[in-house]
This record gives structure tokens, sequence and C-alpha cells, in this order.
């Protein structure tokens, strides 16, 4: 499962009311859920958080909080 995904299932969300609220398909949702190299767009991270009414911040740093940078 993806970080989107776990996210998604910690805040207990219907994917179905996601979808019909932000027009992102169920089998999209899905994926991005489940397969870990599908990315997600900033546009889906963001209509994601508007309609689960969460910052959008706070979803960015939960999906993201394993992307370190290069040590030099």
């Amino acid at each position: 499962m993806t970080e989107i995904g776990k996210f998604l299932d910690k805040k207990s969300v219907n994917k179905a009311e996601i979808s019909r609220r932000t027009g992102i398909s169920t089998s999209r949702l899905s994926e991005l859920s489940l397969k870990e190299s599908t990315r997600l767009t900033a546009e889906e991270l963001y209509l994601i958080a508007l309609a689960i009414d969460t910052n959008p911040s706070l979803v960015l740093e939960e999906v993201c909080k394993n992307l370190k940078l290069e040590s030099q």
C-alpha cells in the first residue's frame, strides 16, 4: 500500500465519495492507493485534500515523509 493509501485508510474516507467530489475515478484512486509505481500529481493531492477537508500541506507531508535529500 502506498503512503496516500495508508493516509486515506487512517482517515477512514470513502473513496467513492472522494471520486464524486474530485472527478478522480475510483480506479485511479485505487491505483494511487495500491501501486507504488503510480505517481500522485499535485492536482490530485490538492483535490483529495479538499475533498476530505484536510490541509493539503498535511497530506503532502504524510505522503512524502520518506523522501530525503541526497547526502554530499
